[in-house]
Formats: structure tokens, sequence, C-alpha cells
């Protein structure tokens, strides 16, 4: 099973980003949308928490 951690939401992102509920759900379509092009599948309101990382903070992880 997935742990917790996979994904960020968007409570999440708006603690992390300072911003406003509404913006946090702007910002995680715009990821998933991105993510969605790509032929990855999304979950509405989560987004992965390491392509987050990587667009905001340009963190890249390795396994």
């Amino acid at each position: 099973m997935i742990d917790n951690k996979t994904f960020i939401s968007v409570k999440e992102i708006m603690k992390a980003l300072s911003v406003s509920e509404s913006k946090a759900y702007s910002i995680a379509r715009q990821l998933n949308k991105e993510l969605s092009d790509k032929g990855y599948m999304v979950i509405p309101g989560r987004v992965s928490r390491r392509y987050f990382e990587e667009r905001f903070y340009g963190m890249v992880t390795e396994e």
C-alpha cells in the first residue's frame, strides 16, 4: 500500500506556499494537467509530492 507521503494534498500546498485554498486547487490542477499530458494517471486534489517538490524547489530525488 502507498503511504500518505506519496501525494501532497491541497491543504499541504496551502501551508507550504502560504496561498489561499483556491490558489492551491489551481496549482494542483495545473500540476496534474502537466502530469496527465505526460501520460501519468492523476488524483484530483492531490499531486505527486516528488513532482510538486521538483517544480517548486528544483529538487530531484533518486530512488
